[in-house]
């Protein structure tokens, strides 16, 4: 029932885009080359030359050499499992919720 109700609003929505839309002027012709007229000019020739960028003229940064402590990854790797525990109990409340909704519209449609 419900799912019909969205189809008709859908459909009402569209004949009423589609009502409103005029066009009474026919003398506005569309023009057909408005899509390859980019296209052509993409592909006329370019006369300038390349310039490099001078900021991009410098020493390479150096990167970090720190080692990550043993006692470091492993307190991230906890924590990440904490969260992924808070995430499948989060999802597994969500699924109730969803079955429980579903069970609502189904009475409802009886």
């Amino acid at each position: 029932m419900k799912k019909a109700i969205y189809v008709a609003i859908l459909v009402g929505g569209a004949l009423a885009l589609s009502a409103c839309g005029s066009s009474e002027d026919a003398s506005t012709e569309a023009v057909a080359d408005t899509v390859e007229m980019p296209a052509a000019e993409a592909l006329e020739p370019i006369d300038e030359e390349p310039v490099a960028d001078p900021s991009l003229d410098g020493p390479p940064l150096e990167e970090d050499d720190t080692a990550v402590s043993e006692t470091t990854a492993s307190e991230a790797a906890d924590n990440a499992a904490d969260v992924a525990a808070q995430a499948e109990a989060a999802a597994a409340e969500a699924e109730a919720a969803a079955s429980a909704a579903e069970g609502l519209d189904n009475l409802e449609e009886r």
